[in-house]
C-alpha cells in the first residue's frame, strides 16, 4: 500500500522492526536513557532549550494541554485558524472556557501578520494568540516568524504565543526559541517517522509564569506533574513504549542528517509534489508563496469526483491519499512527509494519470 494521507505516515523498516520489541520497565533505567536521548533530540528540531514533554496523546491532547496548562476561565484569547486544526484549537480552548475571538482566513489563505497585529491593538489585550505552523486541511504553511514578531510588537506585554506545529515541525524549521514561542505542540505520527500515540510540547519561562495562575482543570496533562517526572526521565503515567523505540530510531536518523537537510528535503519532495499535481492539470489550493511541504491540497477539474477518484486511487492501485476538507471543494490531499520518495509520489502521478484521463 502507498499511504500518502498527511499522517499516521509510513514508517522505515528499521522503525517498525524497533516497535516490535519487547516491554520493558518504564521506571527502570533502560527506559530512562531512551527517554533522555528523546527529549534531547526533540530539542534539536523544536530549536529551543525550553522544556520539553512527550505526553502519551496524540497531537490534540498535546493541543489540549497547551491550552489547560497556561490558561483560566474568562481569559481572553484570539484564534487564527486558517483551516480545521486551526478551528479544533479555537474550540479547544472554548470547550475550558477562554473567551475566544477568532480571525478566521478563507480556507487556503495564511494569516498575514499586519493584519493579526492590527486586530490585537483595536481588540486587545489578550492573554494568549493561538495558531497554526502548517494546516493540513488546505496545505497552507504560515509565516510564524512574521506573525510572532507582530504579535509581540502589537501587545506590550506581549500575549503568550501558542503554535500548534503538530503537522510541520520535523519536516518544516521552526525556531522555538528565536522567533519567541512560548508553547509549541508536535506529533509523532506526522514528519517524525514514528508511529501515532505521542504528543510533544515544549514550554517557556513565560508558559511557567502563566501556569503558577492557570485555574483551568488539568490532571492527565498536567505538564507541573510531567516536569517533576523528566527530572529522571520518566513519565508521570504509563507511557506508549513501543511507539517511543519507534521514535528513538527514527530520532537518531534524523538528527545525523541534520536540521537544516531534513528542511530542505522537504522542500525538494513538496516542490516535485507541486509540479506533478499541475503536470496532470490539477490546481493547488493553497495561497502561492506558502504552499505546505509536508502536504499538498490539489483541486480538480469541474465535472470530476474526488470521493470516485479516492475510491479509484484505492481499490484499483492501493494508494490512500487524503479527502477534501474543504465543503464543496473537489480536492486530494496528497502527504509528502517523513519516510517518503519521489518514487512514491510517481506511483501516484501514473495512477492519476489514468484516472484523469
Amino acid at each position: 500500500m502507498n499511504l500518502r494521507i498527511p499522517g499516521p505516515t509510513p514508517l522505515p523498516p528499521d522503525v517498525l522492526a524497533a516497535v516490535g520489541k519487547q516491554m520493558i520497565n518504564h521506571r527502570g533505567p533502560e527506559f530512562e536513557a531512551m527517554f533522555k536521548d528523546i527529549t534531547g533530540w526533540l530539542k534539536v528540531f523544536f530549536e529551543t532549550s525550553n522544556d520539553l514533554f512527550v505526553l502519551t496523546s496524540s497531537g490534540t491532547g498535546g493541543m489540549e494541554a497547551a491550552v489547560v496548562n497556561t490558561l483560566s476561565p474568562g481569559d481572553r484569547v484570539l484564534c487564527v485558524p486558517i483551516g480545521v486544526f486551526g478551528e479544533r484549537f479555537a474550540a479547544i480552548a472554548e470547550a475550558y472556557g477562554a473567551a475566544v475571538t477568532r480571525m478566521p482566513y478563507p480556507m487556503g489563505k495564511a494569516a498575514v501578520p499586519a493584519e493579526v497585529a492590527a486586530k490585537i491593538e483595536a481588540e486587545g489585550p489578550f492573554k494568549a494568540v493561538i495558531f497554526t505552523q502548517n494546516e493540513t486541511s488546505t496545505g497552507v504553511t504560515n509565516d510564524v516568524e512574521g506573525l510572532c514578531r507582530a504579535i509581540r510588537e502589537a501587545q506590550t506585554p506581549a500575549p503568550l504565543i501558542i503554535v500548534d506545529g503538530i503537522s510541520g515541525l520535523g519536516a518544516i524549521r521552526l525556531q522555538t526559541d528565536a522567533w519567541g514561542v512560548d508553547v509549541l505542540v508536535a506529533g509523532s505520527q506526522k514528519a517524525w517517522m514514528a508511529p501515532p500515540g505521542l504528543a510533544f510540547i515544549s514550554f517557556s519561562a513565560r508558559a511557567w509564569e502563566a501556569y503558577a495562575t492557570a485555574k483551568m482543570p488539568r490532571y492527565y496533562f498536567d505538564l507541573g506533574l510531567a516536569r517533576r517526572y523528566a527530572e529522571r526521565n520518566q513519565t508521570p503515567a504509563t507511557p506508549n513504549v513501543s511507539a517511543l523505540y519507534g521514535l528513538h530510531v527514527s530520532l537518531q536518523q534524523m538528527v545525523a542528517e541534520g536540521v537544516e537537510a531534513v528542511a530542505a528535503r522537504h522542500q525538494r519532495i513538496g516542490d516535485y509534489c507541486r509540479a506533478g499535481c499541475l503536470e496532470l492539470g490539477l490546481n493547488l489550493f493553497a495561497q502561492p508563496g506558502y504552499y505546505s511541504n509536508t502536504v499538498t491540497a490539489a483541486t480538480l477539474q469541474p465535472g470530476l469526483s474526488a470521493k470516485k477518484v479516492l475510491e479509484d486511487l484505492r481499490t484499483r492501485y492501493d494508494i490512500i491519499c487524503g479527502s477534501t476538507k474543504a465543503p464543496g471543494v473537489e480536492m486530494l490531499r496528497v502527504g509528502h512527509m517523513g519516510y517518503v520518495s519521489e518514487a512514491d509520489l510517481d506511483e501516484v502521478f501514473a495512477a492519476l494519470a489514468k484516472l484523469l484521463a
